[in-house]
């Protein structure tokens, strides 16, 4: 019996070779291959000479004239001419180069179809290639490689189709493919590869962005309902202390921190596993919601662990956790690569008998020989940055501990509905009372000097500057800023009244704290740096920032740079040095200097960059779309998701009629979405 899961090598004339050269395009089955579809469209159809554009690719309708001639010059080259008569008596002279073949399919009298580049000047075409009148009005172009030709692919899509079109299901549900005006799924195929016009080419394509976008959503989806039927921790945590640590607090909850501060202790009193995103701005407040929901899981009497991407970081968190929890019961720990030998000789077995409650770290966590005694709660700081690997490893370490991850690169909704959407997601979009908005300007590097005395008048009232540079020395390959290079100019610029720092990746650990630990103290007025200090640096006195070849820079980036300042009561500034070359750089600066909102920035930064640029490429956890575009069809995306949803909250969803083809199709495919999780 005949499947879409058959493999390829059931069609005619696909062996051994061809099969490794389909998987390299990721096609293993004839579903694979019925769902490589096009990703434009020749227009075919015969056009008269006095509508064409020059240079134009068009299609001719004609009778051979004359007798065709090939002409042979220098080596394998050669030219074949012959004259098209059209309908209209007009001659149009037709040349193919390279392909003399072709004389053999042309007798003079005899209808011909021809497709080529349409010279409007000569009133003559260069022929790309013949046509029967069987190819339709729309040309199928499919993405292809050096070890299969297009041409091979269209064949053996259709092979596939004249083969398998009575085993093709409808996927999306009846009632919903009614509701949303969808083809069925054998049409939608069909006209996907063989359109009749584009009016079905755009019709179908409609069609298989949703089923596509369904599809993923609905995988999302019963990985959220798998997660939450896990038997998780039930936390009863002691609301009295919980309150009079809220209250110790030095400052009053916004709204926004309140109402996620409920959702997250509602999760950890249920008996499932919590898998919680927490998104907010630069300066929102996160980690002092993630200090409560650390010491509500403690008074459970459960260990907690806060992991971060950096040992800077991670320090500074320890730190700051260490003096927000001074007058409670809570022995906060600092573990990470830097951590002395003989200090994790000491530690080590303090985590394991539950004496530490709270350990703050990086990788150094998740490490074979870290063994708690009872881990309740991880806290991932930066969730971008980490792995899948090191998520599993984390959990790992407890018996399914509740998850809340934390980033505060603002995920716009079409990242949270793809590469979140098996989690929980809260949002704190309201900045603390205070904090006063960022000015930010853009100058040209003409205009530095400016800049310099902007740095000096900064510095006289006390307080003190970053400096940023995308380079850490002069490079031969591009031609940018460097921070050696700027070091040594603001040294001179100047010492002796203020003192500069540099800071920069290559340095070691123990160099890069101790910097970062002078400029905090105020040893450095001016620091000068890589995007090292990107993340979760907190020095309130820095109330300026300025960055060097910012055109250079995501807005996402832009932004986590910016947000290292206006961490105090003073007013803050930061100051863009760009001389953007092309339109998409200049709409970056000015896009920053018209917002300090970072979910404004990140969604501009999806339209401008795309999810891989925006993440990065590995871990965006936004999957390589066939036919859909998350960003361009994000209403399309929100509806797949809402329907995803509804369908899988069916008490038995699987077992309903509409939902069989769907729930066997996801059963016996292999391909899993990718997510950040």
């Amino acid at each position: 019996m005949v499947s879409l899961n058959d493999s390829v090598s059931a069609l005619s004339g696909v062996g051994p070779k061809r099969v490794t050269a389909l998987k390299e395009l990721a096609i293993e089955n004839i579903n694979d291959l019925l769902t490589y579809f096009p990703f434009r469209y020749e227009d075919l159809q015969a056009k008269d000479p006095s509508e064409l554009t020059d240079q134009a690719k068009v299609t001719l309708k004609g009778t051979v004239a004359a007798e065709p001639v090939v002409t042979r010059f220098g080596r394998k080259k050669s030219r074949l001419n012959f004259q098209l008569l059209l309908d209209d008596h007009q001659i149009i002279p037709v040349t193919f180069f390279n392909q003399p073949w072709l004389r053999d399919q042309m007798e003079v009298g005899h209808d011909l179809v021809v497709y080529g580049r349409f010279d409007a000047k000569r009133q003559s075409l260069s022929g790309m290639k013949l046509l029967s009148s069987a190819n339709g009005a729309m040309g199928s172009i499919y993405p292809a490689n050096k070890e299969i030709r297009q041409a091979t692919i269209k064949k053996l899509v259709v092979a596939a189709y004249d083969a398998y079109a009575p085993t093709i299901v409808d996927l999306i549900p009846e009632p919903v493919r009614v509701k949303y005006r969808l083809l069925h799924r054998q049409q939608m195929i069909h006209d996907m590869h063989f359109p009749a016009d584009a009016v079905a080419a755009k019709a179908a394509r409609r069609t298989a962005k949703f089923e596509e976008f369904f599809l993923f959503e609905l995988r999302l989806q019963i990985m959220k309902q798998q997660d939450h039927t896990l038997y998780g921790q039930e936390l009863t945590y002691d609301l009295a202390q919980l309150r009079a640590f809220i209250t110790s607090l030095p400052y009053e909850l916004t709204g926004a921190q309140k109402k996620v501060v409920n959702e997250i202790c509602f999760d950890l009193k249920r008996p499932v596993h919590m898998n919680r995103l927490l998104q907010g701005d630069v300066g929102s407040g996160k980690t002092v919601v993630a200090a409560i929901a650390m010491y509500a899981a403690m008074t459970a009497g459960v260990q907690t662990v806060l992991m971060a991407p950096t040992e800077i970081l991670a320090e500074q968190h320890a730190n700051n956790l260490a003096r927000l929890f001074a007058d409670f019961p809570v022995n906060v720990a600092l573990l990470t690569g830097a951590t002395k030998p003989a200090a994790r000789k000491v530690l080590l077995p303090q985590i394991a008998n539950g004496e530490v409650n709270l350990i703050v770290g990086t990788h150094a966590l998740i490490q074979p020989d870290v063994h708690y005694r009872h881990l309740g709660l991880a806290v991932i700081d930066e969730q971008h940055r980490f792995g899948v690997n090191q998520r599993q490893a984390l959990r790992q370490k407890g018996a399914q501990p509740d998850i809340l991850a934390m980033t505060a690169t603002p995920i716009p909704r079409t990242l949270a509905i793809t590469a979140y959407g098996e989690m929980d997601v809260s949002i704190i979009n309201e900045l603390p009372a205070g904090r006063q908005p960022i000015k930010t300007t853009w100058i040209r590097s003409n205009q530095e000097a400016n800049m310099l005395q902007e740095v000096k008048t900064q510095l006289a009232a006390g307080s003190q500057a970053y400096v940023v540079t995308p380079l850490i020395e002069e490079s031969e390959a591009v031609d940018m800023k460097n921070a050696q290079a700027i070091y040594q100019r603001f040294q001179a610029e100047f010492e002796p009244t203020y003192r500069v720092g540099l800071l920069h990746g290559r340095m070691k650990n123990d160099e890069k704290n101790a910097i970062m630990a002078a400029f905090k103290a105020n040893e450095f007025q001016v620091l000068v740096a890589t995007t090292v200090i990107e993340v979760g640096v907190d020095v309130p006195n820095a109330t300026l920032m300025l960055i060097y070849d910012a055109d250079h820079f995501g807005l996402a980036q832009l932004h986590q740079l910016r947000g290292r300042v206006g961490r105090g009561q003073k007013a803050s500034q930061c100051i863009l040095v760009a001389d953007p070359k092309n339109q998409l750089a200049i709409e970056r600066m000015t896009t920053m200097t018209t917002t300090t909102d970072g979910f404004v920035l990140s969604q501009r930064d999806l339209e401008l960059r795309g999810p891989g640029d925006v993440l990065g490429r590995k871990q965006s956890g936004v999957p390589d779309f066939k036919v859909g575009d998350p960003v361009a069809d994000i209403n399309v995306l929100s509806v797949a998701q809402q329907v995803a949803k509804v369908v899988v909250t069916e008490p038995n969803w699987a077992e309903q009629p509409a939902n069989l083809a769907v729930a066997a199709f996801l059963t016996t495919t292999a391909h899993q979405p990718t997510t950040m999780d």
